[in-house]
């Protein structure tokens, strides 16, 4: 006989009788004892079934939907943006975020997970008992150059004081107190060399080129990779000797078109070199100079002599430069004291090869200034010679660099707002002659 579910409940539910659930085993029960089972037991299995099918069941909530949970969760996990220093930003990732935020990494990667990975304790008075006495020993060894340094300042006054005629006369006292000015400065390097503050600072970028020190160390950087990147750039693309038969440079170069930067040798769009370039001549000797800045192309094609002729793009003289002052802004140099030929746009015609646009750096002589409006008169854009002009006005090259151009889609344009003929002209190249047809001996295959 079947029990209502319902009934049974209702009377276990007003009886107040609790149902006892123990562990029973219905399959090996006997007949007997399914018969013994109580009344609540047998009314506790047939609920059980109900029970587990209640639990199914997804009751009524005011949680949030799947898609406002997703984007709650979201919003938790976005972390907030991190302010990193530029003293501890070690890792790649941190430098493109500083770089993003418009910051620069300050000194080496390895001294920045240095500092990151350690306690703020300044640099002089790191616990380190090796590194406290062998500062001791530079701090000796410096005091001893800082003597003879104020010795060899005495001994220069002394020499100065001389008359020149009981030295040999003014070249050879001229000569020996410069001598004695390069041994001081030596002095001076080596007071500091060691110096692991000096270093620190120099890594920094904190440095002052008024000190030898600092121009040495910017020096030795230089031509460990710079020097030899511009000195590839020039005999691999023939500037040495095409235009000047040597060149030693002793000054660091680069260039902008605006405020991009390009490389030694890299191609420049006629439209972006149509604006004069900015310059930062860096030079690692004391004192002002003043140098001629020459743009010069010596690629342009000759149809005439079936050669090619030289093409000087700016010029400029009289122009001061200083080791803490490298920043050169041909744009804003005066039309009147410093500028004989003004900024021609590089261009080349179309057909014709890449024309290659080198920028020397022209130093003038020790207090001597050349004529302006006399070198306007004299020189000229077209048939232009660097060779010589540096022997009519006995200037050195001490640095250069170069960039490439040829024809684009905006070469035209810039030729049409500049007035430059031979837009509309295209070079070809002509195909050598044929030798005449010689029939050889035969007898000689027999």
């Amino acid at each position: 006989m079947k029990l209502d579910i319902r009934k049974a409940w209702h009377f276990l539910k007003f009886s107040g009788e609790s149902p006892q659930i123990t562990d029973y085993n219905y399959n090996s029960s006997t007949p007997a004892e399914m018969n013994s089972i109580p009344s609540s037991l047998s009314s506790v299995r047939c609920l059980r079934p109900l029970c587990r099918h209640s639990q199914a069941l997804r009751s009524f909530s005011t949680s949030l939907s799947r898609r406002d949970e997703a984007l709650q969760t979201q919003t938790l996990q976005t972390p907030p943006p991190t302010v990193l220093d530029p003293n501890t930003a070690w890792s790649k990732e941190q430098e493109a975020e500083l770089k993003k935020q418009g910051l620069q990494a300050i000194g080496s990667r390895r001294r920045r997970a240095a500092i990151a990975s350690s306690q703020n304790i300044p640099f002089e008075q790191l616990p380190y008992q090796c590194f406290q006495e062998a500062r001791k020993i530079l701090r000796d060894d410096r005091e001893e150059k800082v003597k003879q340094i104020e010795s060899q300042r005495r001994r220069i006054e002394l020499v100065s004081s001389k008359d020149a005629a009981l030295m040999g006369g003014d070249h050879i006292k001229k000569g020996r107190l410069m001598a004695m000015e390069r041994y001081l400065e030596d002095l001076k390097i080596l007071a500091d060399v060691n110096d692991p503050l000096i270093k620190k600072r120099f890594e920094d970028g904190q440095v002052d080129m008024n000190r030898p020190i600092y121009r040495y160390l910017a020096d030795k950087k230089w031509r460990s990779y710079k020097r030899r990147l511009i000195m590839q750039r020039l005999t691999q693309m023939y500037v040495v000797p095409d235009i000047l038969p040597h060149i030693d440079p002793i000054a660091d170069i680069s260039f902008c078109f605006g405020r991009r930067h390009f490389q030694p040798g890299e191609f420049v769009e006629s439209q972006i070199s149509e604006r004069v370039p900015k310059l930062t001549v860096q030079v690692f000797d004391k004192g002002p100079r003043l140098v001629t800045v020459a743009v010069v192309d010596p690629d342009v094609p000759n149809l005439e002599t079936d050669a090619f002729d030289h093409r000087c793009h700016y010029l400029a003289a009289n122009v001061e430069l200083d080791p803490t002052s490298p920043h050169l802004y041909l744009g804003k140099l005066s039309q009147e004291d410093h500028v004989i030929l003004p900024w021609m746009p590089p261009h080349a015609q179309k057909g014709s090869p890449y024309h290659r646009l080198v920028i020397f750096i022209l130093q003038q002589e020790e207090g001597k200034r050349i004529d302006v409006a006399a070198a306007r008169e004299r020189e000229a854009h077209l048939d232009f010679s660097l060779r010589n002009f540096n022997n009519r006005h006995r200037v050195k090259p001490v640095t250069a660099t170069m960039f490439r151009n040829e024809w684009d889609n905006n070469t035209r344009d810039v030729m049409a707002r500049a007035g430059l003929p031979g837009a509309d002209v295209e070079l070809k190249r002509k195909r050598g002659e044929k030798l005449p047809y010689k029939k050889k001996d035969g007898e000689r295959y027999r």
